[in-house]
C-alpha cells in the first residue's frame, strides 16, 4: 500500500482511482444535463447517491451542489473519524463525519473512504481546508466553476491544480451566486488556474 508522507491520511490508491474515473467521465456527460453530470462526478469520487438518509449518516445530496462542498477527498478508514477541533475556520468544532463516510463510500475504489469536504481555506499555501487539516489527506479532485460571464463551465482539478476534466452542463445548475462564491474561494490559488483558463 502506498503512503503519502506529507498527508499521511490520504488513501493513495483510492485517490488515484478516483482521479482516473474523473478523467474518464465522457465529454457528453459533463456537457449534458446537470443532474447526470453531478452523478458522474459523485461516482468518480467514490460516493453513493444517498438522498433519503439523515445528514451525518451518509446523505450526499449536498455534494457538488453548493459553493463549498466541492472537494472529493479520499482518506484512510481510521482517519475518517478525525474531528475538526477548530483547525478549519467556519467548520463545526467536532464535524464528525466518519459514520457517514463509511455509509456513502463505494468499496470498489479501494481502501479507505471518500467524502465531499468543504473547500473553504484551500486558497492559502499550504491549503487550510478540511481535507488537508482535519483528515491530513489530499483531494482526489476539486470541482471549480469557471469565472466566465455565466459561470456555467466547470473544471475538475487534482491536488496540484492540474486539469482532469471539464464540461459545460445544461439544465438547472446550482444557483449562480453559489457558482460565483465557489470560484471566489479558490481565486488566487493553484486550484483556480484551470478555471481561469477556461474563461480567458
Amino acid at each position: 500500500m502506498s503512503t503519502d508522507e506529507q498527508y499521511p491520511g490520504t488513501a493513495v490508491e483510492r485517490m488515484l482511482e478516483s482521479r482516473k474515473r474523473a478523467q474518464a467521465i465522457p465529454k457528453e456527460v459533463l456537457n449534458g444535463p446537470w443532474d447526470e453530470a453531478r452523478m458522474a462526478i459523485l461516482g468518480a469520487c467514490g460516493l453513493r447517491d444517498l438522498r433519503d438518509v439523515p445528514p451525518g449518516q451518509g446523505n450526499t445530496s449536498h455534494c457538488f451542489t453548493d459553493s463549498n462542498h466541492c472537494d472529493c477527498t479520499t482518506m484512510l478508514g481510521e482517519v475518517s473519524h478525525s474531528q475538526n477541533e477548530g483547525q478549519v475556520r467556519g467548520i463545526a468544532m467536532g464535524n464528525q463525519l466518519g459514520p457517514g463516510i463509511k455509509a456513502a463510500s463505494l468499496e470498489e475504489l479501494g481502501q479507505g473512504g471518500s467524502w465531499c469536504t468543504c473547500l473553504n481555506g484551500c486558497a492559502s499555501d499550504p491549503p487550510r481546508d478540511v481535507a488537508h487539516l482535519q483528515f491530513k489527506s489530499r483531494i482526489a479532485c476539486k470541482m471549480v466553476w469557471s469565472p466566465n460571464e455565466d459561470y456555467n463551465t466547470l473544471v475538475l482539478v487534482d491536488d496540484e491544480g492540474n486539469l482532469l476534466n471539464q464540461g459545460r452542463p445544461t439544465g438547472k445548475l446550482p444557483p449562480l451566486r453559489e457558482r460565483q462564491l465557489n470560484y471566489e474561494m479558490v481565486k488566487g490559488s493553484k486550484y483556480a488556474r484551470a478555471a481561469s483558463d477556461q474563461a480567458a
